[in-house]
């Protein structure tokens, strides 16, 4: 796929926005690792089963998250990116078969944003023969090198965050003495979900406070429902 690059202003510090493609992945793939195992293990002990089958199904839930992960955000991306593509193309064979219309759009873009109609004119027509479909890419549709969509990086990487993550709450249930399951789970839990939210807004220059709160208190609600479905079923099936 053909894009522009361009400079970076300040290349010893980048803006924020050039990390939301892995980071949107990376802490979607750990807080779903997190929250989805240490719910299936608090769900599982808290239906009576003993430590066998409550590792035993924290393993497979792993396993089986790690993979759906990769598989949905490839199939998503991948989505995304042909939607990229397809645009792309028409701008392409746009501009080869009527340019002084996509010239004319790209000026009363910029006069959109606040040029005057000459300066706006100008501008475009600069643009136009610097890099022509590079501008349209970047001022019609939006797209950019930073924002594009990259099905096999955001499927890798929210695999393996989901799978270090997970590995904290089975960490846990492995190192519990019997009947103490639940607890050390809640605690590892608790652990690994406020540090995520630390490393999630250190990453993204959001205030750390609301990112570990917002972690934190979904992760125990779903703990807590998992908790609570687990025990009534444990209780009718025994």
């Amino acid at each position: 796929m053909s894009r522009h690059t361009h400079a970076d202003a300040h290349p010893d510090d980048p803006h924020f926005i050039s990390r939301s493609g892995w980071l949107r992945a990376a802490v979607l793939g750990a807080n779903d690792g997190i929250v989805s195992v240490a719910s299936l293990l608090v769900g599982i002990a808290a239906s009576g089963a003993d430590r066998h089958a409550i590792l035993l199904a924290g393993v497979a839930g792993l396993s089986a998250g790690a993979l759906s992960m990769a598989a949905g955000e490839y199939v998503s991306v991948s989505s995304q990116s042909d939607i990229e593509r397809a645009d792309i193309k028409r701008e392409t064979r746009a501009l080869d078969e009527d340019p002084e219309t996509e010239l004319i759009e790209l000026a009363e873009i910029y006069q959109a944003r606040g040029l005057a109609p000459d300066t706006a004119m100008r501008v475009a027509r600069e643009m136009t023969e610097y890099d022509a479909l590079g501008a349209h890419i970047r001022d019609e549709l939006g797209l950019s090198d930073v924002l594009s969509a990259n099905p096999l990086q955001a499927a890798a990487t929210s695999a393996a965050t989901f799978s270090v993550a997970a590995s904290v709450p089975l960490l846990g249930a492995f190192m519990a003495p019997a009947g103490m399951v639940i607890p050390f789970v809640l605690v590892a839990t608790l652990i690994a979900l406020a540090v995520l939210g630390l490393i999630g807004a250190r990453a993204g220059g959001a205030p750390a406070g609301r990112a570990v709160l917002r972690v934190v208190f979904w992760g125990c609600v779903a703990m807590g429902i998992t908790a609570l479905i687990g025990k009534i079923f444990g209780v009718s099936v025994g």
